[in-house]
């Protein structure tokens, strides 16, 4: 499955400054493996073979979690289950840039980033099977529990980052959702206040081209990387089968989201 990603920051931009349109779609590695030269390699110049592998590692593993999932529901032992197929490089490499005490709000799909906050197969399953409100406790990973209504988890985030900001420290938020997401009022809602009140909060969008059972072409007409800027809030355009240029980018989002004010109008 080919999946696009979206991150927005929200930034207190420069005096007179407005917002620019999404940039150049970001990838480092091509699919067939070759590297790309890109204004993006300083972020992951530390990132050697070890941690490449360790990366390569998660994949297949979530991968393996994802496709077992899929065969018990399908086998009626769990009541459902959001499969991330396609997903496992956006995932692994985003939440791999994560510090321990940022906090993170996901929808229904994001599997791969409860693994990589430490949550156990058999935690991941149990609320698909019905025999628990929440699969995890939230503040054992600083994840909040699974989000089945489609974007409310935005809103979540935006609240949280305020409460970042009322506490002055220098954690991060991020918030994971679709692109169908990307059309329903509380994603818009939730962009207006982190925009509004400059709240440390990544907006990370998981394009898998499909809204449940829509193509993302009937909801947007140019790519949605483009509708952030419209509230005030810089973002970028990634290739989210490249675990390593998803790295990079969200590793600059967080840099811009923890930096606040006094380095807001700086770009790397």
């Amino acid at each position: 499955m080919r999946t696009d990603v979206s991150l927005h920051t929200p930034v207190r931009p420069p005096h007179g400054a407005g917002a620019t349109a999404a940039g150049p779609y970001v990838q480092l590695i091509r699919p067939d493996g070759s590297r790309v030269t890109s204004s993006y390699d300083h972020w992951v110049n530390d990132v050697g073979p070890d941690q490449l592998r360790s990366l390569y590692e998660d994949m297949v593993v979530i991968r393996r979690i994802d496709t077992e999932a899929t065969a018990l529901q399908r086998q009626g032992q769990l009541g459902l289950w959001p499969p991330l197929l396609g997903q496992e490089a956006a995932q692994i490499g985003s939440a791999r840039t994560l510090r321990p005490s940022d906090f993170v709000f996901g929808s229904y799909r994001e599997n791969g980033v409860a693994w990589c906050r430490g949550v156990d197969p058999e935690s991941l399953m149990r609320v698909w099977r019905g025999n628990a409100a929440a699969g995890w406790d939230p503040y054992s990973v600083n994840m909040a529990p699974t989000q089945v209504i489609i974007g409310a988890q935005a809103l979540h985030a935006a609240g949280y980052g305020m409460g970042v900001v009322a506490d002055g420290t220098d954690d991060a938020v991020i918030t994971y959702f679709g692109d169908g997401a990307t059309s329903q009022g509380d994603v818009n809602e939730a962009m207006v206040f982190a925009a509004s009140f400059h709240t440390p909060v990544v907006f990370f969008c998981s394009n898998n081209q499909w809204a449940i059972s829509e193509p993302v072409g009937l909801q947007a007409q140019v790519p949605i990387a483009n509708r952030a800027p419209g509230f005030g809030i810089p973002s970028v355009r990634v290739d989210g089968n490249d675990v390593l240029a998803v790295m990079a980018v969200t590793r600059e989002a967080l840099d811009r989201a923890r930096s606040g004010e006094d380095r807001a109008s700086s770009r790397p």
